[in-house]
């Protein structure tokens, strides 16, 4: 062997023990410096290619690591490309690489990869039969991580109320959180929240005694927090959620996914208020880093709220963009896409518009075409068109008999004051329900107030085949024998009085005591007129004599004023208002009128004198031009017209 040949293999053994000692030490930036000695002299070497692609991972430079792997082409690591790939949110190449791997049965580190990237590609029914299948066959120290994660794919399944899903122990704070989310989903938010509460606690606990820091913790107990608010807000404690979202929020998680959600949830909280706060978290849910932490669902909701967000704002090319691209990006919301954009169009007054595209969606989604006719019926009856919104109710076909859809009827042909197409669409709705044999259980009260709206109008013999129907359904109701009694009595006297008689008798309607119960009864008297009743239901004992008492209320008499006289009778005008009487004289001057200094600003009193021509004397013609003072006298009092009259004193007559 040559000299050279032996110092180069000196060198990759040195080199390898330095990776070693690195790679123990967790000094990998060190560890692929030195790897890279190794490849400077042996390009080809597969274990120093192999040990730069596992040094760039454990440094999470993934996409470096991918890139070596596809340029120097080595297939032997399927495990770490589809890592890299399932790291790099590229689930479908992960999921392709693993399956092209061409190694059957799968080893063990590949299998539970590909479970994981099944779960991030929301396969949950395919990952809980991976799940399944690996803990079945499995046994070391990662047995609990396998079932919490069996537990978080059961969450997900949850979703759907239909699907069963196993039961999840409920051993560690993260298996008591994933069992909350089940009840969450399954609407038990009650007993989600005692769930989650416990889970808190576990949690905080557990990192106690683990000796993590006080930020750790929190980092940790806020995911679950963020999820306790979420279920108080489903059950209406929207001031708590919102006081532990603000709190998380302002931790600053690292988490994407916990931010997305927090932020999210604060926006619904603010509703139309806080339009600016609730921009601004908006913005940070949306943000690129927050897609692939969330799920599909998570996604489609933050988008939604995103588009109602720019309604309330009033932004109305904004609204048209992103319900347009909402409707895109998730074709299952398109409806409510359309919803907002036509909301936003009638904001604009711009129903014919609104009322055009519903139209034309219902037309082409039979699925949505019952709903698309109401908010085309809303829209129709904002612009006050009553008669349009008729016939697209009527255009409902046999849906127009539901009993919701007869009152929105019968109230709109009330209000364009056509009383007999009313009558003739409860008859017509009688009708049909006998012919089709329709179950009445929930239709008593249409039948009831059928029959009353036909009495009202004097339609007895429609009035009576609708109380028929309610009599078969309460058989013991005798208010509605009574009702179809006096309708019978319009037009078949016969049958009134053949069911008069199955009426009780008003003997056993009322009897003495309830009648005495009745006259007892003080709540409907006065305190006075209670203590009066009851005072004289007292009987007197037959050994004790009765006294007649003289009544001592006397009668007080008026008084009179002091200059009352009976022979003048009294004033026609007593009642009228001072101002309104014929001897009424508006005082003139008064304190504002006095000393009223005139001139320009800054002159005396005695200057202003000069100036005020109010007191002077008239001059004529031939006045001389030196002013003439005189002193102002106290003028007459002012006299009453002939038919004036006196103020009197004391009461009035």
């Amino acid at each position: 062997m040559s000299k050279d040949a032996n110092s180069k293999e000196a060198l990759i053994k040195a080199a390898y023990a330095d990776v070693h000692k690195f790679g123990n030490n967790r000094e990998f930036d060190k560890a692929v410096k030195a790897v890279n000695r190794i490849l400077g002299v042996a390009p080809d070497d597969p274990t120093a290619l192999h040990c730069k692609v596992v040094c760039l991972v454990q440094l999470s430079k993934f996409e470096e690591a991918y890139k070596f792997i596809e340029k120097n082409r080595l297939s032997s690591l399927a495990f770490e490309k589809a890592y890299c790939e399932y790291r790099l949110n590229k689930q479908q190449q992960a999921l392709k690489t693993i399956d092209d791997a061409g190694l059957q049965p799968l080893p063990q580190n590949l299998k539970e990869l590909r479970t994981q990237v099944l779960y991030r590609l929301e396969r949950y029914d395919d990952c809980l039969d991976s799940y399944r299948d690996i803990i079945k066959n499995t046994s070391d120290e990662y047995e609990d991580e396998r079932r919490t994660n069996l537990s978080a794919v059961a969450a997900n399944l949850a979703v759907d109320q239909a699907k069963e899903v196993p039961q999840v122990p409920e051993d560690t704070y993260e298996q008591y959180f994933n069992s909350a989310c089940i009840q969450a989903n399954r609407q038990k938010y009650a007993e989600a929240e005692r769930k989650l509460r416990t889970s808190e606690k576990l949690c905080r606990e557990f990192l106690e005694e683990e000796g993590a820091s006080e930020e750790e913790i929190i980092e940790e107990v806020d995911v679950i927090r963020v999820q306790l608010a979420y279920v108080l807000q489903l059950q209406g404690k929207t001031k708590e959620a919102g006081i532990i979202y603000a709190d998380c929020l302002r931790h600053k998680p690292k988490d994407a996914a916990l931010v997305a959600v927090a932020s999210n949830n604060s926006v619904v909280i603010n509703k139309d208020q806080n339009v600016f706060d609730s921009k601004k978290k908006i913005r940070a849910a949306l943000a690129d880093a927050c897609e692939p932490k969330l799920t599909s669902r998570q996604k489609q909701v933050i988008a939604l709220n995103n588009c109602l967000l720019a309604l309330y704002t009033n932004a109305g090319d904004q609204v048209q963009q992103i319900s347009q691209k909402l409707a895109q990006s998730y074709p299952q919301v398109e409806f409510e896409a359309l919803l907002i954009r036509c909301s936003q169009l009638a904001k604009d007054r711009k129903h014919k518009e609104a009322i055009d595209q519903l139209q034309k969606f219902a037309a082409a989604n039979k699925s949505h075409q019952f709903v698309s006719k109401f908010a085309v019926i809303q829209l129709q009856l904002l612009q006050g068109s009553r008669k349009d919104a008729i016939e697209t109710l009527l255009s409902l076909g046999e849906a127009k008999y539901k009993p919701g859809v007869v009152s929105a009827l019968v109230s709109l042909y009330l209000g364009t004051d056509n009383k007999a197409a009313a009558s003739a669409l409860l008859k017509s709705a009688v009708d049909w329900y006998k012919k089709n044999n329709v179950s009445s259980g929930d239709l008593s009260d249409m039948w009831r107030q059928a029959a009353e709206f036909h009495l009202r109008g004097g339609a007895s013999e429609t009035a009576a085949s609708s109380l028929e129907e309610l009599l078969k359904l309460n058989p013991n109701d005798t208010k509605v024998l009574a009702q179809l009694v006096i309708a019978y009595a319009q037009f078949q006297p016969k049958r009134a009085l053949e069911l008069s008689k199955k009426l009780p008798k008003l003997e056993t309607l009322t009897t003495a005591s309830e009648i005495d119960a009745l006259e007892a009864a003080n709540w409907v008297m006065s305190a006075k007129a209670a203590k009066k009743s009851a005072n004289a239901k007292i009987e007197p004992s037959p050994s004790t004599p009765i006294e007649k008492k003289k009544n001592q209320n006397r009668k007080r008499k008026g008084k009179l004023p002091k200059n009352y006289n009976a022979e003048v009778g009294p004033d026609p005008e007593r009642w009228l208002p001072k101002y309104e009487r014929t001897g009424f004289r508006k005082k003139r001057g008064g304190a504002r009128g006095k000393d009223v200094i005139k001139g320009s600003q800054g002159m005396t009193s005695g200057a202003a004198d000069q100036y005020d021509m109010s007191n002077r004397v008239n001059l004529s013609k031939n006045s001389p031009a030196t002013p003439v003072y005189q002193e102002t006298t106290p003028g007459p009092r002012q006299q009453h017209r002939k038919g004036g009259h006196k103020k009197k004193k004391g009461g009035r007559f």
